[in-house]
């Protein structure tokens, strides 16, 4: 079972969760963010002890299709985003997505 937490994004995302003690960081400066953010992820996601991958919402802008469709679809680890776009519904779709069930069902 996969137990360690990656961060993939830049210098400044990745800080705090290096502070907070994530040690699976990958920095990608935001000048090279069109060259290299897809070898990050591809990094990552080969990683076994790997669980679950974060990033910042926008930064997936700068994925080409088959990196993001790798990294959005995977089921272990799982994509957590934060900031940007990401709403509460980006993050309601990920749980769903991870657990298979939808926690805040609006029909009760």
């Amino acid at each position: 079972m996969s137990q360690e937490i990656a961060v993939i994004g830049s210098p400044d995302f990745t800080t705090g969760f290096r502070l907070a003690g994530v040690r699976k960081c990958e920095n990608v400066p935001d000048h090279e963010k069109d060259e290299r953010l897809d070898d990050a992820v591809e990094r990552v996601l080969e990683d076994d002890d790997v669980g679950i991958i974060i990033m910042y919402n926008d930064d997936l802008d700068h994925l080409s299709r088959s990196a993001r469709n790798a990294v959005e679809t995977s089921i272990e680890p799982t994509l957590v985003t934060l900031g940007g776009g990401a709403g509460s519904g980006g993050l309601r779709d990920q749980i769903k997505r991870a657990i298979g069930i939808d926690l805040m069902d609006e029909e009760d």
